[in-house]
């Protein structure tokens, strides 16, 4: 039976991959800060701290495979004084150290959850794809970028393939922050000056992010490098307003604005990043990962939005969600 190691396996998405995992046939174990409770059938252990001291030994005694998803993820109010820093300690040195002690103990394969953001953090016209030069424009997305390439270096010729999967933003049953606030602002029907908004966005359901880590840990030939992956066809802000009202039963309430008034309003108020996130581009093109594994997103967007709503109404049919317009969680 092929063991895997998740690290960030109690996060959103952990939550998601491990019964896919599971149900596939795999012996889990999971990486964890702190001993804690885990899914029946899941092996436990504990790493402490994830940086470049972390002693990954015991983890992964016996292991095949390894997905690695524990990462400092990027804060809207950063308070610390140098947050590269604490980007790089986390997310580069932790890595590396995870790839150089996987390579040790005879890894064959290391999946990596990366983030567009390693990239850009809009498209423009066109999409991003894996020849698009990187151009990271914050400390998170810096951090992402040079933790693809530790990883990658770690492995060198003899290591485990190492594939890094740039994710744009995830949703699904459990998602939080600012997609969780999106939910509650359409559930309560709060207007919304952004029917004049004609940008697309590519999105990704945790479902279907699962199924391509699964996809990836099982194919037999070699299989190494970076890789964009999405679920189909991009959305714009008001489309993707208008499918989550769909889903919750609530038909939401768009009203026009010119985006350049909402720019104005954004910079005035000291949230131009937010704005930037409602009216820009971030569009990926993932044909090269479907081609070389012939994966196909099981979900629909459709699909997707809808069991994260039924997920929703289940648990926060009586609290309203959180309040702001923080509408775009990077991954």
């Amino acid at each position: 039976m092929t063991r895997v190691l998740v690290t960030g396996a109690t996060g959103f998405i952990g939550r998601t991959l491990v019964p896919v995992l599971l149900a596939q046939g795999y012996a889990v174990r999971v990486a964890l800060r702190v001993d804690r409770p885990v899914p029946p059938g899941v092996e436990r252990a504990v790493v402490g701290e994830i940086g470049q001291a972390t002693d990954w030994r015991a983890a992964l005694d016996g292991v095949d495979a390894v997905v690695h998803m524990a990462a400092r993820v990027h804060v809207m109010r950063e308070s610390l004084p140098d947050p590269l820093s604490a980007f790089r300690a986390v997310n580069v040195d932790g890595s590396r150290r995870l790839g150089e002690a996987a390579a040790a103990a005879g890894v064959r394969r290391l999946v990596h959850l990366s983030s567009v953001k390693a990239v850009a953090d809009e498209s423009g016209p066109e999409p991003l794809t894996e020849e698009t030069t990187p151009r990271p424009s914050t400390p998170y997305g810096i951090s992402k970028l040079e933790a693809e390439q530790a990883l990658l270096d770690a492995a060198g010729e003899t290591g485990p393939d190492v594939v890094n999967l740039r994710l744009p933003l995830v949703y699904g049953p459990g998602v939080k922050g600012n997609f969780l606030s999106l939910l509650g602002l359409c559930r309560r029907r709060l207007p919304l000056p952004l029917a004049s908004v004609r940008n697309a966005r590519s999105l990704l359901y945790a479902g279907n992010l699962a199924d391509a880590v699964a996809t990836a840990l099982s194919t037999p030939d070699r299989f190494h490098g970076t890789y964009m992956i999405h679920d189909g066809a991009p959305l714009s802000t008001p489309d993707l307003i208008r499918a989550i009202g769909s889903a919750l039963g609530r038909a939401p309430i768009l009203l026009p604005c010119p985006p350049r008034l909402l720019e104005v309003a954004g910079m005035l108020l000291g949230r131009r990043a937010i704005v930037s996130r409602l009216t820009e581009n971030l569009v990926v093109d993932d044909r090269r990962l479907r081609a070389r594994l012939g994966w196909r997103p099981p979900f629909t967007p459709s699909d997707g939005l809808r069991g994260t709503a039924e997920w929703y109404k289940r648990t926060h049919e009586c609290r309203d969600a959180p309040s702001g317009m923080r509408l775009m969680q990077e991954p």
